[in-house]
């Protein structure tokens, strides 16, 4: 069974909609770690198996995760409006996890892309790409760190 470990913080919205999207497929434990209570507990609503709050959860579920995603903001020191410490972001960019990052904006630091998609647009384009890691049709999941 591999383990998803979604991350987000303030209000979970884009942790809570990746959750919605993932629930059902066979053999993955979900797990749901917020940096406050309220994006845990919306995330656990939206139907992940364990949930936990801070930055203490997010290193050690860091450590046994087979995939990371959140929005890139979780590997940023003091972005999310401070909620992702540098704990935080160095636990996640550390871990021996492969990271599924969704590129949604930033004060202060650009992604440069082709093209601007819709958070809709990003979403799909993360599951599929967990898919894909799942299914061992991604060369990412056979790569060292």
């Amino acid at each position: 069974m591999k383990q998803i470990l979604v991350i987000d913080g303030l209000g979970g919205g884009l942790g809570a909609e990746i959750i919605a999207r993932l629930k059902g497929i066979p053999d993955i434990e979900i797990i749901a770690v917020g940096t406050n209570s309220f994006a845990t507990g919306n995330m656990l609503k939206a139907g992940a198996s364990k949930g936990a709050t801070g930055e203490n959860a997010i290193k050690m579920c860091s450590l046994d995760a087979d995939i990371i995603v959140g929005p890139w903001g979780i590997v940023i020191p003091n972005s999310m409006m401070g909620e992702i410490t540098p704990g935080i972001a160095e636990a996640v960019a550390t871990s021996k996890a492969i990271k599924v990052l969704i590129p949604v904006s930033h004060p202060r630091v650009i992604l440069v892309e082709e093209t601007v998609s819709s958070l809709n647009r990003l979403i799909s384009l993360a599951i599929e790409k967990i898919m894909e890691i799942l299914d061992g049709r991604d060369d990412t999941s056979k790569k060292s760190p």
